[in-house]
């Protein structure tokens, strides 16, 4: 129902939606249509009236909006140009008219066609009106000369219109507002509420712009005071300097410490040039904190500062004795380091690789030698490292560069010739940023390292002096080159009785004193420390031995406090093998005794892993089949390789094995290896797998009590193999005490503490003939040879006589 000031007029025109933009009556506007649809409502509009009905779509990034994805109201405009371009686009001009609501829209011949209703209003005139459009008039002008995208001529002229509506549409076009607010304003018919709501949006942006020239005139203050300072101090040194008096300039400071740094030839000239471009530099630029941070480096990096190194070998070797319990090849070789260091004037730094399982003291034996030989310790973890810049650094040109870890931990040091530790560094690894492990090549390379050359400090830094000691669980991960710059030492396992002294020695009276417990309360039997490590612990190490012995004294430190609370006294606790049941649970290991009987298709075999050596079980079993060898427990390819030379060895001598020449043909062979989500590898199991597969096809079950490791060829040699002693204590670890190991490891028994020995049955062997007689339950009864003819072939079975 229409009042008396509205009129209301219908019309159906073409519809075109249109992006990031939204036209006002009077405002004239060019932009390209690209669409389809788009372009289809153009020429349907230019074949007729030249009219068109423009309205602004939701959301942008729609192609090809629905109708209820665009606004309902909208402007009618005239076509005033149009042209097509090259790309088959057309660019427009276009005149907006008036605004309209839409009715209903149709979909013709791929376009939008919209019914339209446009409301006129009739405006009565009075004061009250006059004043609104004179305050819009005057906030505008204001507006036009606060911002600087406008035409103050131009506008101001353009608002020159005493009608409201027109007024109102010629501000909103001009206003900088995003899409939702010009719609908003779009979407008000009447022309006096419409320059209301332009009068409001004029006083907010108009404060919002006097905001942003407040904020750029203090910015601009900020920075005249700055300028007149730098000036003013540059005046006052240039007056100091004239009267020669006054206290020396910062950069006197840093040229005395530049001077008494010590740094070599190059390193000298570079830092007074940084210096002179240094006092050239206004005070607050950027640049400047660039060269001050590149200056404060290269005078933290110690040049000359060297710590006096002791080389008496009788206090070196009660140091390591009184850190260290066994390891007698490892301080065996830091004394003949330190003795040589006392012959040679000046000897290079030496570069040692300490290579073995988890927990063993790598890391500890790296402090211990600083402290032997009165060195500083710093530790580098390159677990995880995966960037050359980790090591060299990254240059000065990169926001926020620092020199690389190496040259970070010399600044920690403090001195020329540390005991540097790279901890971890088997677990470096390569991406796109670079490989840190060919970075490393030349700091750890004697007959480079004298010249080391950091991206950021740019000049050669002496790393000759620096004792390397790098740590790694296995070398397979570490390049070959990387490899061949170290002296690699190996350090193996424990055996139970060094684990018990070193618990007795070091981790015991550790705990004590972590939970507080001194020897008046608690005291260790010798048999709960076995305890513990036979039936709480596997490993090489002693990381878990130490936990356990912790979780033991927590465990009496509760009872102690809970004692002191009640007012009662606790007697002294003797730990003993029930009392470490009770508190630690049920065994965790379980010895093997139980499980050393004959089994048939079932092997020992010993294994090695990064953390020590392991004994494993292979299993084989025999199926109905048509030959088909199947392996199961996460073998890699080299263990599967040795499956099928234990198979080709045991077709080629069937008859001898008590075998059918053709067995293989009836028959499929599983043979698996449990914990199958272990990954395993290497060819040290072949005779194991060939000993499972005989014992499962011949039906002679295997010795319980025995256990192997050795690589096996096709003619059934037994090759050496690998991690000797690992796998020797593995087996006595685990109880078991006859071993089947190959010939040419027998030189390798002096690794072996003697004890073990002899405690051990050790037979070594050449062939697998002789595994085969010491493994199996019985000896294997071969069957007769056939008859061959002339030409060496067999006689078919009939024609055989016995």
């Amino acid at each position: 129902m229409l009042t008396s000031k509205e009129k209301a007029d219908t019309k159906r025109l073409p519809m075109m939606p249109i992006r990031e933009v939204v036209i006002f009556p009077y405002m004239m506007t060019p932009f390209v249509v690209g669409r389809e649809s788009s372009i289809r409502a153009l020429e349907e509009a230019l074949s007729g009236d030249k009219k068109i009905f423009l309205a602004t779509q939701h959301d942008a990034s729609v192609d090809e909006p629905r109708p209820d994805e665009i606004y309902s109201v909208g402007t009618i405009a005239n076509i005033i140009q149009s042209l097509k371009l090259q790309d088959g686009n057309i660019k427009v001009l276009v005149e907006g008219v008036d605004r309209a609501k839409v009715v209903s829209v149709s979909e013709e011949e791929g376009f939008f066609r919209a019914v339209v209703k446009s409301v006129h209003y009739k405006v009565e005139t009075g004061a009250q009106l006059d004043a609104l459009i004179s305050r819009v008039t005057s906030l505008f002008e204001q507006y036009a000369k606060l911002s600087q995208n406008l035409n103050y001529e131009t506008l101001v002229a353009a608002i020159r219109v005493d009608e409201p509506g027109k007024l109102a549409d010629t501000v909103g076009a001009n206003l900088q507002l995003n899409i939702e607010e010009k719609q908003e304003l779009l979407e008000v018919f009447d022309p006096v509420d419409r320059l209301t709501r332009v009068a409001e949006m004029l006083d907010i942006e108009i404060e919002k712009l006097n905001m942003d020239r407040t904020i750029q005139g203090r910015v601009k203050r900020q920075m005249e005071k700055a300028q007149k300072e730098y000036y003013l101090n540059e005046k006052i040194k240039a007056i100091q300097k004239e009267l020669g008096r006054g206290e020396k300039s910062e950069f006197d400071e840093l040229k005395k410490k530049i001077d008494a740094a010590g740094m070599s030839k190059d390193a000298l000239e570079k830092s007074i040039a940084e210096l002179k471009r240094l006092e050239n530099m206004p005070p607050m630029s950027a640049e400047s904190t660039v060269s001050r941070n590149y200056l404060d480096w290269m005078l933290a990096v110690p040049w000359k500062k060297k710590t006096k190194e002791i080389r008496d070998l009788k206090h070196a070797q009660n140091v390591l004795e009184s850190d260290h319990y066994g390891l007698e090849k490892i301080k065996e070789r830091i004394l003949e380091f330190l003795a040589v260091r006392q012959l040679v004037k000046d000897p290079k730094g030496s570069i040692l690789c300490f290579v073995g399982p988890p927990g063993v003291g790598k890391t500890s034996l790296g402090m211990s030698i600083a402290k032997a030989t009165g060195r500083k310790f710093v530790r580098l973890s390159l677990g995880g490292v995966r960037d050359e810049a980790e090591v060299r650094g990254h240059r000065r040109t990169y926001i926020g560069a620092l020199p690389g870890q190496v040259l970070q931990m010399m600044k920690k040091a403090g001195t020329r010739n540390p005991v540097f530790m790279l901890d971890e560094v088997d677990k470096m690894s390569t991406d796109f940023r670079g490989d840190p492990s060919a970075a490393l090549l030349e700091v750890l390379d004697p007959e480079q390292n004298y010249m080391f050359m950091d991206h950021y400090l740019d000049v050669e830094y002496d790393l000759s002096q620096v004792f390397f000691i790098a740590t790694a669980n296995v070398l397979h991960t570490i390049p070959p080159a990387l490899q061949d710059r170290m002296e690699v030492i190996r350090l193996s396992g424990y055996t139970e009785l060094e684990k018990m002294e070193i618990a007795k020695r070091f981790l015991v009276p550790k705990q004590k004193k972590q939970t507080g417990v001194g020897d008046a309360n608690i005291e260790f039997q010798d048999a709960s420390l076995q305890e513990l490590v036979q039936h709480y612990t596997r490993e090489a190490g002693v990381r878990n031995l130490e936990r356990e012995v912790g979780n033991v004294c927590r465990k009496i430190a509760r009872k102690l406090v809970t004692a002191n609370v009640a007012k009662q006294k606790l007697d002294k606790v003797v730990v003993k093998p029930a009392l470490v049941n009770e508190l630690l649970g049920p065994q965790k290991f379980r010895d093997l005794e139980a499980e050393k009987k004959n089994a048939l298709g079932a092997t020992v075999v010993l294994a090695w892993t990064e953390v020590g050596g392991q004994i494993l079980t292979t299993e084989a079993a025999i199926m109905e089949g048509r030959g088909k060898l199947t392996t199961t427990g996460k073998l890699g390819d080299v263990m599967q390789e040795s499956a099928q030379a234990a198979m080709s060895y045991i077709r080629s001598r069937a008859m001898i094995l008590g075998l059918n020449r053709d067995f293989y043909r009836h028959v499929d062979i599983h043979l698996h290896v449990p914990e199958g989500a272990i990954p395993k590898d290497g060819p040290s199991a072949g005779i194991t797998i060939a000993t499972s597969i005989t014992s499962a096809l011949t039906a002679i079950p295997v010795r319980g009590d025995l256990a192997m490791t050795g690589e096996i060829t096709v003619r059934g040699r037994v090759l050496a193999i690998g991690g000797l002693k690992e796998k020797v204590l593995a087996a006595h670890r685990h109880g078991i005490r006859i071993l089947v190991l190959p010939k040419d490891n027998e030189k390798d028994l002096p690794d072996i503490p003697e004890y073990i020995r002899k405690e051990m049955t050790l037979h070594f062997v050449e062939s697998m003939d002789e595994v085969l007689k010491l493994a199996l339950e019985r000896e294997i009864q071969p069957l007769p040879m056939p008859a061959l003819t002339a030409d060496r072939t067999p006689l078919p079975a009939e024609d055989v006589t016995h």
